[in-house]
Parts: structure tokens; sequence; C-alpha cells
């Protein structure tokens, strides 16, 4: 990669009712997060989906964000969501594709919460809707009513897998985490491993050690104020660092095809 050349990293918009307005919208936090592995730039959620040979020819490295909405059931075979579940049809016509071909190209990718859950299902696993309602699991829910920096401070420790990707960037056997959601892996989707759990055993992150590039998906939400957190930065810093290579690579086999 040339010496001016600062990676390309996409990020995953929601569809939103702003107002009397249809929007795109991706919290700040994921911007910045982002931005620390390169330039950011936001992927809308259009109706008609987006052509994501296109995309992908441009970018460098895409982080799949959290969102307050769901993906639709029938993706993974689900039963129907429960009455006023939150869905966003348009983000699934950017995300479950764009994960596939994105694997597949070897371009990294970094999952965060539904993004996560995204990871799972566009690979072929289902999910728990409503992990609170499950016998033997605990609400992984935020208190509703409290200000942000409680919803997002530490709730439960996860346990790391030996031999993985969170072993080999140096993060401890147990360290804690946020929680924000109610979904959750059911059945893991082949080729994922699981990086850590939760004390209740629900699988909280994954990596893809076969693929061709970085794959990574966490349930929590790193990018919360990601530089105060040592495991948040080392999890951002081996995106850079993917990101960087991968941008690397593909300059080099573009100077290979004009010489």
């Amino acid at each position: 990669m040339s010496a001016n050349a600062v990676p390309l990293i996409g990020i995953s918009a929601c569809r939103q009712q702003v107002g009397k307005n249809s929007s795109h919208t991706v919290g700040d936090k994921y911007v910045e997060a982002a931005g620390f592995a390169g330039l950011p730039l936001i992927l809308p959620a259009r109706d008609g989906g987006s052509d994501t040979r296109a995309l992908l020819d441009q970018l460098d490295g895409i982080l799949f964000t959290g969102s307050p909405s769901n993906i639709e059931p029938h993706h993974y075979n689900g039963a129907p969501s429960a009455e006023g579940t939150r869905h966003d049809l348009a983000r699934d016509r950017l995300t479950l594709p764009l994960l596939q071909a994105g694997i597949a190209a070897g371009v990294p990718v970094f999952c965060i919460c539904r993004g996560y859950q995204e990871l799972n299902v566009a690979l072929g696993g289902s999910l728990h809707q409503r992990v609170q309602e499950l016998p033997g699991y605990m609400d992984h829910r935020e208190p509703e009513d409290a200000p942000l920096e409680v919803q997002y401070g530490p709730r439960h420790l996860v346990s790391v897998t030996p031999g993985g990707m969170f072993e080999r960037l140096g993060l401890a056997a147990q360290f804690e985490v946020n929680s924000l959601h109610s979904q959750g892996i059911d059945r893991l989707a082949p080729g994922l491993r699981v990086e850590a759990r939760a004390p209740d055993g629900l699988i909280e992150a994954v990596s893809m050690p076969d693929a061709p590039g970085f794959v990574l998906g966490v349930q929590w939400h790193p990018e919360w104020r990601f530089a105060e957190n040592p495991v948040s930065r080392s999890l951002f810093q081996a995106f850079r660092e993917a990101c960087n290579a991968y941008a690397a690579r593909k300059e080099r086999d573009t100077k290979v095809l004009d010489d």
C-alpha cells in the first residue's frame, strides 16, 4: 500500500424513520471506531439492495454494526417474531449477501451485535430470538431506562476458548463485557469457531479460521469508548492490521495486472 493510501472501511447502515423521512443511519460510535482502521464509508440500506461486487471492489474492510432491529427470522427458518419486534428488511438485503461475498473475497470483516448475528445467519446458522425467556439463560438485555454509561457498562464475564484468535491476540482467559441484546446464536454456522462464551453458555464471540481473510464477530459492543478499553483496542487493532494488509495486497495485485 502506498505511503499516503488509507484503507476504506465500509460501515453497514440501518434503514430507520427519522421524523417524516426514511433515513440511512449509523451511530457515531461505529464511525469513530471504524475511523481507527481507515477512512469510514457508510453503506446505505437501499430498498432494492446494493451492488455487492461493486462495493467489494472499493472496500478494504467492513464493519457490520449493531442495531435496534432484528433479522427477519425467515432467513434462518425461525418462528415468526413476537409482536412489536423491529425489523429492517433493507438492511437484511444489504448485509447478508455482502457478508457472504466479502468473506469469500477475503475482505476483513468485523461484526458487532446485530452484525454478529448476521454473520451467523449469512453462513447458515440460526438464532434464539428471546434469550431471556429460555431456561438456563440470563437476561442479556440492558436496563432500559438507565443512562448510556450504565447500559454500556460491564455486565458479565466471558470465558475465552483456548487456541483461537483471542488467545493469539493476548487476551485474558476471562474478561468483562457489556450486554445489550435479546437475540443470540442458537445453531452455530458451519466454519465458525467459538472464541468466547458467557457464564450461561451463550456464544459471545466467533472467528472463522479457514476463511481467506480476517473474520471476527462479537455479541457485545467493543465500539463503545473503544480507546478506553484494552480488550476493545486489541480487537480494533487486529481489524486495522487486517485492513491495511488487505489494502496493500490489493494494490500489489493491481500493479501486477497493469504491468
